[in-house]
């Protein structure tokens, strides 16, 4: 009679930022991540894994069942959600909390773009492309085929190529451009704002109805400079700093010791094409306060 194996916390810990990794991809928000991670936990710490040849790979696939599960139902809600989605920021770099598996799906112009997939393309995407699953395994996850698990996956990769390739800057650059589009707004610069924007930029502000946010995309430089002066008035904020979040430079801008607004940008060319402004105190509630 074989003996029993339960998940050692040396273990857990060293498989955890996966488990983490795939749920945020799946979701894009840290809150039904960390749901999902303490699921598996439960879950994997009363279980004998005796048989489990693979532990990496049984925690991935029970974390992405329940992703799958939560997904299903978090579109609903976001459906009816008021204004533009963002995904809940990320911190990452040395001092993070929360530890994840960084590539490129992480980014927060990947997890925008992922919102446009089905469920089931976005599980097959991130358990193929990222997690190196066979199709027969993500099969399990999603309740059908192999062949209908592939069509997932081919579609969603489909989207994605669609939009065109995901623009680069370097860290330098991204931080460069932030703290001049800063400096521009707080002196009410209009023709400097215009000069960071690209002409057809568009800005896109979640507000989440709890906080005032522009309940569509803003198109157009002049628009979206005009639109930067008026916040930086209405609210005065008065502290600034860059930190790291999915990867990526990030704007984070305070009043009174309470951030009020994170700031991501997509750059081409040395010019914002895309400006994103998370201002819904929910989603910012973890990146917190000075």
């Amino acid at each position: 009679m074989g003996s029993t194996i339960t998940l050692s916390e040396a273990d857990w810990e060293s498989h955890r930022p996966a488990v983490f990794g795939a749920a945020y991809r799946i979701l894009g928000t840290v809150a039904e991540a960390e749901d999902v991670m303490q699921e598996v936990w439960l879950r994997a710490a009363t279980v004998d894994l005796s048989e489990v040849r693979d532990l990496r790979a049984w925690l991935v696939t029970l974390a992405a069942r329940t992703s799958f599960n939560v997904l299903k139902s978090a579109r609903v809600r976001r459906e009816s959600y008021v204004g533009p989605w963002l995904p809940e920021p990320l911190l990452t770099g040395p001092d993070a909390a929360a530890q994840v598996l960084m590539d490129e799906s992480v980014s927060t112009a990947m997890l925008v773009l992922m919102e446009r997939l089905t469920p089931a393309e976005r599980v097959a995407l991130v358990l193929h492309d990222v997690f190196d699953f066979p199709f027969g395994q993500i099969a399990e996850v999603l309740g059908g085929t192999p062949a209908a698990s592939r069509k997932h996956a081919s579609r969603a990769r489909a989207r994605v190529a669609a939009v065109g390739e995901l623009p680069r800057a370097s860290r330098a650059e991204s931080e460069r451009v932030l703290k001049a589009f800063k400096a521009a707004a707080d002196a009410g610069d209009m023709a400097g704002l215009v000069k960071l924007l690209a002409p057809e930029a568009v800005y896109v502000g979640d507000g989440g109805g709890k906080v005032t946010a522009a309940r569509r995309p803003v198109h157009g430089a002049e628009t979206i400079a005009l639109l930067a002066i008026r916040q930086i008035e209405i609210r005065r904020p008065d502290a600034f700093q860059i930190i790291e979040v999915n990867g990526s430079p990030a704007l984070a801008t305070y009043r009174r010791g309470e951030l009020v607004w994170l700031d991501t940008v997509e750059i081409v060319d040395g010019r914002i094409t895309e400006y994103r402004r998370l201002a819904n105190p929910e989603k910012l509630a973890r990146i917190g306060h000075i």
